[in-house]
């Protein structure tokens, strides 16, 4: 094509006759119209024929969804708007395309995913066991039994950060198994479930993502090739600012008793009133107060051992350690598959469960399938708000917003060397924000970075450690994140109200984070940056309470 065009072109400036040079013309503007019209062919048939495709409107319909939630307190209709819109702009505003698309492409094909679906199972099952521990009584007799241990607000709510700690493999089993472990234990010594569900959120994602042996190590892992992946994992975590520097402050606002923004309302009303939900209870009430007086401790805690063992047996399962290559623990979890194995492992225990609480004769077999239908009642809320946030990311994703993200980071990559981890830092997060999720920005910034950084490279790791911090950050901000929905079902909390409780809490870290990320990027030495990070983030919550005393005392 481009030797066709030269040879044109030289017989127009070579003195070529008038008839030869209009005949050059004609030929050679025939074959550009040739080649636009097959470039515009191939745009179209990668978008759709979309006129929006890859461009800063493919980041809309989600950008809709949160400004409605968030002004709307009403988060169903939003994502459903949301959806809407990215199909009138995937079809250009066609009727039918729109609903063709949002329907079949968006919310069917989200259904349709396998991931997906396993997802949805290990949801209902874990809530169909919450349901089975409280009528067994287990829920009841460990919330008498933490009373007696635990005696104080400080208490519960170091508890519950210490809880969702250990609890690493997984966000989803994090989010869940500490709610349902952890709320007899907040409700008792009056901790709002606000509150609780920040708690939860903030130990789910940022501990996930600075432990080696978890789902989201296999899932950054995948992103890099050459085998490297969990190494740079390793070495990425001293830069992780965001994950550490939300467990620095959580303990901090636990042990000082200190909240501020929408958060101290709910809190002076859970510890004055004893209202633990602000008026807004949308979760059906699962308390201990129907529980079974034979329940023992046991009951909650060996079906929670149960799953947690088998959950790890399930994911390194789905990685292949079972197979006939011997492939090792590290590797059979790096390349393992979240959904299955989280999947066989809460099917297991469900069993397991069954039997134990029949041989213990604390439940009769139609009290127990009985909680069948209950527990998958108890989480339509969150599977729901999950259907909608994935066939919403479907929409962002068939519109290239991804591409449209990429190309921005390319083009602003090269001059800003030492700022580049504050920029994909601050680029990550509004991408993990408006899509919510954390993996699909994994997905597309770590392989950018490791374009522009080898691996060798102690800024590479840094960049790295940013889009993961990044990612996780926008992922915990976002109203429409699978994990920040799973938080709130876990404590049983108001969606809307966690996230805009939640939301200060998190802008506070992200501030501070930026700032160690420009830090970094002149001095990427973690033992330098890290504590100066930590050192920054005890100062400010320190100014904070400092300032909030001031004001009370006035």
């Amino acid at each position: 094509m481009k030797t066709k065009l030269t040879r044109k072109m030289l017989q127009l400036f070579c003195g070529a006759g008038l008839g030869t040079m209009l005949f050059a013309c004609s030929v050679a503007a025939e074959e550009m119209t040739e080649a636009v019209t097959e470039a515009a062919g191939a745009a179209a048939q990668a978008s759709g024929g979309s006129m929006f495709y890859e461009t800063a409107w493919a980041l809309l319909p989600p950008v809709v969804a949160i400004a409605l939630a968030l002004i709307t307190k009403e988060v169903y209709s939003s994502l459903f708007i949301g959806i809407i819109m990215g199909g009138m702009l995937y079809s250009n505003f066609s009727f039918e395309g729109t609903l063709t698309h949002a329907f079949n492409d968006g919310i069917v094909a989200s259904l349709a995913d396998s991931y997906n679906v396993g997802i949805l199972v290990f949801l209902v099952i874990l809530g169909i066991l919450v349901i089975l521990m409280n009528k067994a009584g287990g829920s009841a007799a460990f919330g008498r039994w933490a009373s007696e241990r635990i005696h104080t607000r400080v208490g519960a709510q170091l508890a519950t950060i210490a809880l969702g700690v250990l609890i690493f493999i997984d966000d989803y089993f994090n989010c869940l198994t500490v709610g349902s472990v952890m709320r007899p234990v907040t409700d008792k010594r009056r901790i709002s479930r606000a509150k609780l569900a920040y708690l939860i959120d903030a130990t789910a994602a940022p501990v996930c993502i600075i432990a080696p042996v978890s789902s989201w190590a296999a899932a950054v892992s995948s992103y890099v090739e050459e085998g490297n992946g969990l190494t740079l994992f390793i070495r990425a975590i001293p830069f992780n600012f965001y994950a550490i520097l939300t467990i620095v402050m959580m303990i901090f606002l636990a042990v000082t008793n200190m909240d501020y923004g929408p958060m101290e309302k709910h809190e002076r009303n859970a510890k004055e009133k004893g209202d633990l939900f602000s008026g807004l209870k949308t979760y059906a009430d699962t308390a201990a107060d129907k529980a079974n007086p034979k329940g023992r401790v046991l009951d909650l805690v060996l079906p929670i051992i149960v799953l947690i063992v088998s959950c790890v047996i399930g994911m390194i399962y789905s990685g292949g350690f079972f197979g006939p290559d011997g492939t090792g623990f590290v590797d059979a979890f790096s390349n393992s598959d979240a959904s299955v194995g989280l999947m066989l492992g809460s099917a297991v225990t469900l069993v397991i469960t069954f039997v134990y609480y029949l041989l213990r004769r604390v439940l009769t077999f139609k009290e127990i399938t009985e909680s069948i239908p209950e527990g998958f009642k108890s989480m339509v809320p969150a599977i729901l708000i999950l259907t909608f946030a994935w066939s919403l990311k479907a929409m962002t994703d068939s519109l290239g917003a991804k591409q449209f993200v990429e190309m921005l980071v390319e083009n602003s990559a090269s001059g800003f060397q030492s700022f580049l981890p504050a920029i994909i830092f601050l680029i990550a997060c509004f991408l993990s924000f408006a899509t919510g999720t954390s993996w699909g920005t994994f997905g597309i910034l770590i392989p950018i970075t490791l374009g522009v950084f080898p691996l060798t490279d102690p800024l590479g790791v840094v960049c790295v450690s940013a889009c993961m911090a990044g990612a996780v950050c926008g992922d915990h901000c976002s109203p429409i994140s699978d994990t920040t929905i799973m938080a709130s079902a876990g404590a049983q909390c108001d969606h809307v109200t966690h996230v805009s409780t939640q939301l200060p809490y998190a802008i506070t870290v992200a501030a501070i984070s930026f700032v160690s990320y420009i830090i970094a990027g002149f001095v990427p030495k973690a033992y330098v940056a890290l504590p100066v990070a930590i050192c920054l983030m005890i100062i400010q919550l320190l100014i904070m309470r400092a300032s909030k005393d001031r004001s009370t005392a006035n």
